[in-house]
């Protein structure tokens, strides 16, 4: 049996779905739809989405929750300060320091075991993966001949 072109096949799909008729929803469906709209839209300003509440509103929330912000973060400061009795300044620089101190150790931890590796290993590990993304890279290219590759 001979195999029809992709396209026509596809144009004669697009008909067939076409020309059926378009199917209602059930009435009991669509009632509780409309019902479910109508209660949404019938909620008080301040139970809606906040794109729905009234400009004023929008911007005395957004007022409000600066300030609350702004309280928040001073009230943080402050404490910190006086645990410490130090300005945040030397504080902020002494955990800069410990995280210097900790990358470097890190990185000196790294650079002795990347030594105690043998180098063929290294080179081995090299060759392995590039051989596993040259078969990833085939596979993908097989797969796609098979299945989407258009005669």
């Amino acid at each position: 049996m001979p195999r029809p072109d992709s396209e026509e096949f596809e144009k004669l799909i697009h008909r067939t779905l076409r020309s059926l008729p378009e199917r209602r929803a059930p009435r009991s469906l669509e009632l509780r739809v409309l019902a479910a709209i109508e209660a949404r839209q019938s909620l008080p300003w301040w139970r809606q989405s906040f794109a729905h509440w009234p400009h004023a509103a929008q911007a005395v929330f957004l007022l409000l929750s600066g300030v609350i912000a702004a309280i928040l973060v001073t009230l943080v400061f402050r404490t910190g300060a006086e645990v410490e009795a130090a300005s945040p300044w030397t504080s902020a620089m002494s955990n800069l320091r410990h995280a210097r101190l900790v990358l470097a150790s890190l990185g000196e931890a790294c650079a002795a075991v990347f030594r105690g590796i043998p180098p063929l290993w290294l080179y081995g590990g090299l060759a392995f993966l590039a051989a596993m993304y040259a078969t990833l890279v085939g596979l993908g290219a097989a797969a796609y001949r098979t299945f989407f590759h258009h005669r």
